[in-house]
């Protein structure tokens, strides 16, 4: 066989679908080479081949000559395919976040809490509305955070609920203060911290013990600094009030007020240190213990993953936490308005009820995740949130009144200063759910008879 080169005006090439030799002809370039080929009769394509072949090179052709007009409508496409995954993804996250629980056929009743507060006397029927309320808003709290721990951790996800939990109790306290409620802090804050310490903690081991059916396991060396932090908060509470009911102040007055001040400062640092160490040593040796388990416990975490993303987490969480602490301000003016309709005392009202209320999202987070056998984030919501209140939150008061002109202090009064220091000692000693429960029970009775001179004089 022999091959021969000639130039020409047509370009002849070998079409794809031919083991062998063949040729064709296409549309003419400026410069072409023919190859003319010799072959056998036997190898010759027959008129069939011919057909299909140039079929093949017209549809070629065609699809070279609208390639320039077919990216035209790319950019329109893929704007229409922008906009339709954002709408795809609003709904999706819509559904997730308010359809889907059963529990938010109560969301409606916080809108009713703020009608009846605008077009009614009735103190009880607001401060029912708005603390039924507030139960779907907690519990979607507790699930908003609990999403974001897929991408933060689980000591983030702790403090970042102790965070948004008390972020009502910090705007009620601001509140308080410009109207000169002194005292209803001092028992709101110390309120939360009993709360969160026996009520919280005792359901949530109680719950997950019922749940999981097994021994519960959780991070000795946070509950030991959690342990210690409020140790040193208690401290703090007891010096001025011993200063104030031993009489030995060297100046009258001014001395304990004074103190408060700088051990509010002295609080606010030692804060800060314990929020470095939470979000940088102690997460960098949570992760390293987590990455060695993670091929033990691959198989059992495959069904876990976030049902939302990050950022829709995050707004999510913000909106809640925006409604939960509109709602906790018209549950507060209605507090004190059913106590005097109910014959309440305020004490119990302000320690008790409204701690109890305005930490209905951490309580509901707590519970649920000790039901999901996850107690490090259990114990970061409820001690975490304590040791936030009595090293952030009331030195905060502390400070907002002072720039306010409104003083407060840290003398507490013996009697709730007593309580806190047993309740931090039987936390500490004592980690059975329902003993726990039992003992705020009886916490809230001594309140519930106990009478306020500082309360009744103000």
């Amino acid at each position: 066989m022999t091959v021969s080169a000639s130039l020409t005006s047509s370009l002849v090439r070998l079409p794809p679908p031919f083991s062998r030799s063949s040729w064709c002809l296409s549309e003419p370039p400026l410069t072409s080479v023919i190859w003319i080929v010799q072959i056998s009769p036997a190898d010759a394509p027959s008129e069939a081949d011919f057909e299909a072949t140039g079929a093949a090179a017209a549809d070629e052709t065609a699809a070279s000559s609208s390639w320039g007009a077919q990216q035209l409508p790319l950019a329109a496409g893929r704007a229409t395919r922008t906009a339709s995954s954002f709408w795809t993804s609003l709904c999706r996250s819509l559904k997730m976040v308010i359809f889907t629980p059963k529990l938010n056929i109560l969301l409606p009743l916080s809108p009713g809490a703020l009608l009846a507060n605008r077009f009614s006397r009735n103190r009880g029927l607001v401060f029912i509305l708005s603390l039924l309320g507030m139960i779907p808003l907690a519990e979607r709290i507790g699930y908003t955070t609990e999403q974001l721990s897929f991408f933060t951790g689980a000591t983030v996800g702790g403090l970042l609920n102790c965070t948004f939990g008390n972020a009502t109790e910090v705007v009620v306290s601001i509140f308080a203060l410009k109207n000169g409620m002194t005292r209803i802090v001092q028992q709101s804050l110390l309120g939360s911290i009993l709360s969160n310490m026996l009520l919280v903690l005792g359901f949530s081991f109680f719950c997950g013990g019922m749940v999981s059916k097994k021994a519960q396991f959780f991070d000795k060396e946070s509950a030991v600094l959690n342990s210690g932090m409020l140790l040193m908060a208690v401290m703090a509470l007891l010096l001025p009030a011993l200063l104030h009911f031993t009489r030995t102040e060297a100046h009258s007055g001014e001395s304990e007020l004074a103190l408060s001040r700088f051990s509010s400062c002295v609080m606010l640092v030692a804060y800060t240190g314990y929020l470095i160490f939470q979000l940088q040593s102690h997460k960098n040796q949570s992760d390293k213990e987590n990455e060695e388990t993670v091929e033990d416990n691959s198989c059992s975490n495959e069904g876990e993953a976030a049902e939302i993303s990050k950022w829709e987490t995050i707004i999510w969480l913000g909106i809640f936490t925006a409604w939960i602490s509109v709602i906790s301000e018209y549950l507060v003016d209605a507090i004190e308005g059913a106590a005097e309709e109910w014959n309440m005392p305020i004490t119990f009202i302000s320690v008790v009820m409204l701690p109890v209320i305005g930490n209905a999202s951490e309580h509901a987070s707590a519970i649920m995740f000790a039901m999901k056998d996850k107690l490090d984030l259990t114990l970061g919501i409820a001690i975490g949130s304590s040791t936030q209140i009595s090293m952030f939150g009331i030195p905060f008061a502390v400070l907002v009144g002072w720039i306010m002109g409104h003083p407060m202090d840290l003398n507490f009064q013996l009697f709730e200063t007593a309580v806190l220091f047993i309740t931090v000692l039987v936390v500490a000693i004592l980690l059975q759910g329902m003993l726990l429960v039992l003992c705020y029970v009886i916490v809230a009775a001594s309140f519930f008879l106990h009478v306020d001179a500082s309360a009744l004089s103000n």
